[in-house]
């Protein structure tokens, strides 16, 4: 009985906490739903209730440009605008980019570093792990010198350089799948006159079909949220990402007060494709990773 009384109570506290959790993370992105719901002046009216007195779907009409600005200002809004739709494409066209690059280029890395035998493989995949361990912070600045250099200041191109070549995190997370498929398949495949390159685009890529998928969701997610290298490289309004504006938008308001209910309008749409994506794959997500962490 003290034995099953000391796991009910261990289960409680497990839920307890996963609760408090669930509510912490969620908490935050109520409150942004409702403050883009409710009218500028009413933001800081002293109401804490979770449901807006006077609900509005205004201040999403205006982050897309559905209003006239005398209509923004009559709303309780500002002079300051946003060109939401630029942004968002920018944003969707740095993700696609960049996860397409890094998956590729992660896949044949995790396996050169896996399934081929060369002189320096442990070395090479010693430096990529090393390189997890450095701050992004820390290589900000040489990259921004060779970006200004190149001339790719405010271009897609330096948005994505440090980015497409190499994803230390991704050739780890694959490498450690591939090392434990069964290599007698793929040496009847080489028997059978099989190259290298088939072998690997025929077998190794569909047999690592979860966890590709995996890698390319945690990349689109992480480059969604993107900010420091977007902000110190991509200002102009044809590069700029959506993350960015936010920011630049929250700045330029002519009051002394950021638009607030504007600002959360913009950041609650923001989250919206990645929120699909994790809706969709996510699934896919967990069962891929739990069963790489099996592995």
């Amino acid at each position: 009985m003290a034995a099953k009384r000391k796991t009910n109570s261990g289960k409680l506290a497990g839920w307890g906490l996963l609760i408090l959790l669930m509510i912490v993370t969620v908490l935050p992105l109520l409150w942004a739903v409702r403050t883009a719901m409710t009218p500028n002046p009413e933001v800081f009216s002293g109401n804490y209730s979770l449901i807006p007195e006077n609900a509005t779907w205004i201040n999403f009409k205006r982050v897309l440009g559905m209003t006239t600005p005398e209509e923004s200002v009559a709303a309780g809004g500002t002079a300051a605008t946003i060109n939401f739709w630029l942004y968002m494409r920018n944003s969707l066209v740095f993700v696609i980019i960049l996860v397409v690059a890094q998956v590729t280029t992660s896949t044949m890395a995790a396996y050169a570093l896996s399934r081929l035998h060369f002189r320096g493989r442990d070395t090479i995949f010693v430096i990529l792990l090393t390189a997890l361990m450095i701050p992004p912070i820390f290589i900000a600045l040489p990259n921004f010198v060779l970006m200004d250099q190149l001339a790719w200041i405010n271009t897609f191109q330096g948005l994505l350089a440090p980015y497409v070549l190499i994803c230390p995190f991704g050739i780890f997370f694959l490498r450690q799948f591939m090392l434990s498929l069964p290599r007698e398949v793929e040496e009847a495949a080489m028997i059978d006159g099989a190259s290298r390159w088939t072998i690997f685009r025929k077998m190794i890529v569909p047999m690592c079909a979860a966890p590709i998928t995996t890698l390319a969701i945690i990349q689109a997610v992480f480059g969604w949220n993107e900010y420091m290298w977007p902000q110190l490289i991509a200002k102009a309004e044809n590069v700029r990402l959506l993350n960015v504006a936010l920011s630049v938008f929250a700045q330029s308001s002519p009051s002394t007060r950021p638009d607030w209910a504007g600002l959360m309008a913009a950041a609650t749409l923001q989250i919206i494709p990645m929120f699909l994506l994790l809706l969709i794959f996510g699934k896919r997500l967990v069962n891929s990773l739990g069963l790489t962490a099996a592995k």
